[in-house]
C-alpha cells in the first residue's frame, strides 16, 4: 500500500509545481484555484506529469498504466474545491480552501488486509504471487468509490520575484488531495 500511495503523491507533487504563471492571475487566491483547475482541466502539464510518474510504475503493466492514468483523469476533473479565506503577511501568504475528493484511504487498508489473508488469489499459474493481479484487484476496489471526504486545507505561498508561489505541499495535504488521508 505504501508504495501505492508513494505512487498517487508523486503524480500530485509533481503536477503541484506546474501553476500558470499568467501576471493576470498573481494574487494568492488566483494562484490556488489556478492550481486546483489544472487538474480539473486535465491541463498539458497534469497530463506530462501523470505521464512521466506512470511511465516510472514498476507494479502496473502497460494496460494497468493506462487504466490507472484514465483512473486519476476522473479523479482530478471530479475535484472539487471552494476558497475560504486568504491571508497575505508580506512575501508570505495562506489560501485555505475546502476539498472535496474521493476517499480511498479505507479501501486501500481493506485491500492490503484482503491479500493477508488471501494472497494464494493473486498468484499465476505457476502458483507466485502476482503483483499484478494484486493491483488489478486494487484498482477495480478503487474504481467503486463514490463517497466524497472533505476536508480543510491550508495552502502557504511565497511572493518571489514579485509572484506568487505555491510553497511544497505536505505529505498530509497530498494524502488529503488524492484521497488517501488516515486520521
Amino acid at each position: 500500500m505504501k508504495k501505492f500511495i508513494l505512487f498517487i503523491l508523486g503524480v500530485f507533487f509533481l503536477t503541484g509545481c506546474s501553476l500558470n504563471t499568467d501576471m493576470t492571475k498573481d494574487t494568492p487566491t488566483k494562484k490556488v484555484e489556478s492550481f486546483f483547475s489544472n487538474y480539473q482541466t486535465l491541463s498539458s502539464d497534469v497530463l506530462a506529469d501523470l505521464d512521466n510518474v506512470i511511465k516510472e510504475e514498476e507494479t502496473m503493466d502497460d494496460t494497468q498504466k493506462e487504466e490507472y492514468k484514465d483512473f486519476m483523469k476522473k479523479h482530478y476533473q471530479d475535484l472539487e474545491y471552494e476558497i475560504k479565506d486568504e491571508v497575505i503577511d508580506g512575501d508570505k501568504a495562506t489560501v485555505t480552501a475546502e476539498i472535496k475528493v474521493r476517499n480511498y484511504s479505507k479501501t486501500l487498508n481493506d485491500a492490503d488486509t484482503y491479500l493477508e489473508s488471501h494472497k494464494d488469489e493473486f498468484n499465476d499459474e505457476e502458483g507466485i504471487y502476482n503483483p499484478y493481479l494484486f493491483t488489478k484487484y486494487r484498482m477495480e476496489q478503487l474504481s467503486k468509490i463514490t463517497e466524497k471526504e472533505t476536508y480543510t486545507i491550508d495552502l502557504t505561498l511565497s511572493k518571489i520575484n514579485d509572484e506568487w508561489k505555491l510553497d511544497q505541499l505536505t505529505p498530509e495535504q497530498e494524502q488529503k488531495i488524492n484521497g488517501t488521508y488516515q486520521e
